[in-house]
């Protein structure tokens, strides 16, 4: 049983599968219907988290909008995700930046990584 399944799931993950980490900055170009139409959605903000499972991977990001924090998570290998471009590196030393939900302003900013 758990074969056809891995079988089901490696037709399903995508060829290109963008290199980023926790505390990179991204921007996931998301796919939107509204009602007939189909259109393109630029979602840019700090990767919290990342959940690897294979085809399941999902990661999070959030953004500040309008002085709210907004969070949104996505699967890797969905249709729905066209792409994700890596806007810049963070340097972090955790896995998880649950941290950054309780602070607003200069204080929520990741470092960038310098190579």
């Amino acid at each position: 049983m758990n074969d056809i399944i891995r079988e089901i799931e490696a037709e399903q993950l995508k060829e290109t599968v963008p290199e980023f980490r926790v505390g990179d900055t991204v921007k996931v170009y998301g796919k939107i219907k509204e009602g007939n139409r189909e259109r393109i959605q630029v979602f840019e903000g700090t990767v919290l988290k990342v959940q690897n499972g294979g085809n399941r991977t999902t990661f999070t990001v959030r953004k500040t909008s309008n002085g709210i924090g907004v969070e949104k998570t996505w699967p890797l290998h969905s249709p729905n995700v066209e792409k994700v471009e890596v806007v810049r590196r963070g340097k972090v030393r955790r896995a998880k930046l649950f941290y950054l939900r309780d602070r607003v302003g200069k204080r929520a900013k990741v470092k960038e990584l310098v190579k």
